[in-house]
C-alpha cells in the first residue's frame, strides 16, 4: 500500500467512477482510514521488536476463516469492482469460483493463493495481520495465538465506520458517533461465507450482455 518504505498508505482513487457513484468515495475513505490504522499498529509492534509474518502470496487466513464480516457498503464495492474494474482474464476465473462457491468454503475471491479483489478487500481482511511465525496450514491464529494477531487501533476503526454510516441513512455527526459508541454499526455486517456469490456471477453476466 506504500509508495516508499517510509510513506503511509495511499488512498485508492477511481476519479471517473467516484464522480458517478456517490457511495464510492466514502467507501474508499473508510478503507484509507483502516489502512492508516493498520500501518500505525504494525509500526508500533515493530518498534517493540516484533516481525510481521504476513506477506505477499500468503493466503492462509483466506482459506481458514469462515466468518469474515462484510458490511453492506463493502458488498456494493465488491460487486462494482468485480463487475466493472477487474481485468478480463481474472474476471473469468473469478466467475467460475463464484458459481462453485459453497458455504464455509475458502473465500471465493481467493484465486491461486492471491486475492482477486485485493484493492477492495473488506476491512476485516485489511486488519488481519499476524506477527512472529506464519500461520500453519489450517490454523486460525485468532483462536490459536491471539497475542500474535494485530489489534486494530480504535480511533481509526471509528473513523472508518464514520465514513460508512451515511450509506445507511445515519448522516448527522452526532448520530454517527452514537451508533459507533453503542456498537450498533456491527449489526449491519453479514458473514461473507454465508452470502450467495452466484448472484455476483449473474451480475457480471448481465453487465457483459448489456
Amino acid at each position: 500500500m506504500s509508495d516508499t518504505p517510509c510513506s503511509g498508505p495511499v488512498r485508492l482513487h477511481f476519479p471517473q467512477a467516484e464522480s458517478r457513484q456517490d457511495w464510492l468515495a466514502p467507501l474508499l475513505d473508510a478503507y484509507h482510514a483502516t489502512d492508516r490504522g493498520v500501518d500505525e499498529a504494525i509500526r508500533r509492534e515493530q518498534r517493540q521488536g516484533r516481525t510481521l509474518a504476513c506477506g505477499k502470496g500468503c493466503g492462509s487466513c483466506c482459506e481458514t476463516h469462515t466468518t469474515i464480516p462484510v458490511y453492506p457498503l463493502e458488498l456494493v464495492g465488491l460487486y462494482w469492482y468485480a463487475t466493472e474494474q477487474m481485468e478480463r482474464e481474472i474476471r473469468e476465473r473469478l466467475r467460475v469460483s463464484l458459481r462453485a462457491f459453497e458455504t464455509e468454503a475458502s473465500c471465493p475471491f481467493l484465486l491461486d493463493g492471491q486475492c482477486a479483489v485485493h484493492p477492495m478487500r473488506p476491512m476485516a481482511c485489511r486488519q488481519f495481520n499476524v506477527f512472529g511465525q506464519s500461520c500453519a496450514k489450517g490454523e486460525d491464529a485468532y483462536h490459536t495465538r491471539r497475542g500474535d494477531v494485530l489489534t486494530p487501533i480504535r480511533r481509526y476503526q471509528d473513523e472508518a465506520f464514520f465514513h460508512l454510516l451515511p450509506f445507511h441513512g445515519v448522516k448527522s455527526k452526532a448520530e454517527r458517533r452514537r451508533a459507533i459508541k453503542k456498537g450498533t454499526v456491527h449489526a449491519l455486517a453479514k458473514v461473507l461465507q454465508e452470502l450467495d456469490w452466484g448472484r455476483l456471477a449473474d451480475r457480471m453476466d448481465a453487465f457483459d450482455q448489456g
